[in-house]
């Protein structure tokens, strides 16, 4: 049996753990994936993003008209977006994955592994044990199991296959009201497809601010048609190379869409169930979650765990922040440090784009902690009129005591980048009243929209104060 200084299992995050200053380490990685490089770069944020961008272009003659240009849509070739985008992607892979099998001090497994004893894994044919595990399996599109679905898998897709298809489906349906449903409704309807978007509960983008879930719905449903609490009840072959899609709503009555291709985006599933975790001593939750403590550390001695198959958070930037606390703690086990869980963003790259990190409104209420709050209008600062802005804004929520930030929510353009500083600001624990006039705010640029939103936060705490 090989024994090997370090094993990790998975090539997204857990590939990027391996640096030079593993050098003289003995290391196996494990990847059962057909693509090397993990979710994000082959299936997840980077080709997902590459495809928003055409879209956006695509969309631009609706918003050009506003302002006094014609523009006009003939269509997109959708070959040769797709083309474009993976014609980069593939080789990346390929290039990581030819690299490491030609690192003298790392062996490249591509078989399924699962624990058979204490840091002790059987990697197909093959059994291994090590000093040190990383999991880092990642996890994968949640499968449905609904009458008639067996009779027209050929026509449903998922995050990991839609974006591989060979022609854009004239009519597509999604299923879900995440960021992974909305960003492809926003795709696929930019690029001329009729977009039918089906949701079992009552909101889209559910954990947001109710305030930005609300106002997303409203102008996403400008171009996509949302049919909100409904359930899916059965797939049927429509007969002429379709799928009807049955749903059923609350009262109990029956809906049919008639669609070309169906999209599943209604979550996701840890990449544990393959891993026999108990095998090798590891506790787990009973959503399929590895349990780690503040140092990404499982319940097994030498054991760590990282990203979506350990955290509450499926978010790329929160594995590779995973990553970089076991990697220290791998090389420095004297000095360990902790993941930072305390103010994680993340973004919806729909149109309208959405931002947010820590506290909704609604969270606030229900845990009975004091806020103010203030909302700005981009329509209201310079670069909006340049916009020409409707119905976009920034809602900030903060301690009235102590002025520090508790929750950020931007729905409208670059809403990912103008709520990086108010990321910062949290992180740094800047008081609101520092951050808007501590520094300068280049006018007449659009995060000026976060300056007066946050001076009307100093205004509403000093507001506050008074009474």
């Amino acid at each position: 049996m090989q024994h090997f200084d370090l094993v990790v299992i998975g090539s997204g995050s857990g590939n990027s753990l391996i640096d030079e200053r593993f050098e003289k380490w003995n290391i196996a990685l494990i990847d059962r994936d057909e693509t090397f490089g993990g979710t994000c770069l082959n299936r997840g944020c980077i080709p997902t993003k590459m495809f928003v961008l055409p879209a956006d272009l695509a969309a631009a003659p609706r918003e050009a008209a506003r302002l006094g240009v014609d523009l006009e849509y003939k269509g997109s070739d959708w070959k040769a977006i797709r083309d474009r985008i993976f014609g980069r992607i593939d080789p990346i892979s390929a290039g990581g994955l030819d690299w490491r099998e030609r690192s003298e001090n790392v062996t490249v497994f591509r078989d399924e592994a699962r624990f058979v004893g204490d840091r002790t894994l059987q990697v197909g044919d093959t059994q291994i044990s090590a000093d040190r595990v990383v999991i880092a399996t990642g996890s994968r599109p949640r499968e449905l199991h609904v009458p008639g679905i067996d009779d027209v898998r050929d026509r449903i897709y998922t995050s990991d296959t839609i974006m591989r298809i060979d022609e854009r489906p004239r009519r597509l349906v999604i299923l879900g009201g995440g960021f992974v449903a909305t960003e492809f409704a926003h795709v696929f309807a930019s690029l001329g497809t009729e977009v039918t978007l089906i949701n079992r509960s009552d909101v889209l983008l559910r954990g947001h601010d109710a305030e930005i879930s609300e106002q997303f719905a409203n102008q996403l449903g400008r171009r996509v048609q949302i049919r909100l609490n409904q359930r899916l009840s059965a797939f049927e072959d429509s007969g002429d190379g379709g799928v009807t899609v049955v749903t059923t709503d609350r009262n109990g009555i029956e809906y049919e869409y008639f669609a070309d291709a169906v999209l599943v985006a209604v979550g996701r599933v840890r990449n544990s169930d393959t891993l026999d975790p108990a095998a090798g001593g590891i506790e787990m939750r009973e959503t399929g979650q590895i349990r780690v403590d503040a140092q990404q550390r499982t319940s097994a001695t030498g054991v760590w765990a990282i990203g979506d198959v350990s955290s509450g958070h499926l978010l790329k930037h929160v594995a590779n922040a995973e990553m970089r606390t076991v990697q220290h703690n791998l090389l420095h086990p004297d000095q360990p440090v902790e993941t930072d869980h305390r103010y994680v963003p993340h973004a919806v790259f729909s149109d309208p784009q959405v931002a947010a990190v820590g506290a909704t409104e609604e969270q606030l209420k229900a845990w009975g902690l004091p806020y103010v709050c203030a909302r700005q209008r981009y329509a209201d600062v310079a670069y909006g009129w340049a916009l020409e802005d409707e119905g976009h804004f920034v809602k900030l929520l903060a301690d009235p005591t102590n002025g520090h930030l508790l929750g950020a929510h931007i729905i409208g353009p670059q809403a990912p980048t103008l709520i990086q500083p108010l990321i910062q600001a949290m992180s740094f624990g800047q008081r609101v009243d520092e951050m808007a006039r501590g520094q300068y705010w280049i006018h007449p640029a659009l995060p000026e929209v976060v300056e007066n939103a946050l001076l009307g936060l100093v205004a509403a705490q000093r507001a506050e104060a008074q009474q």
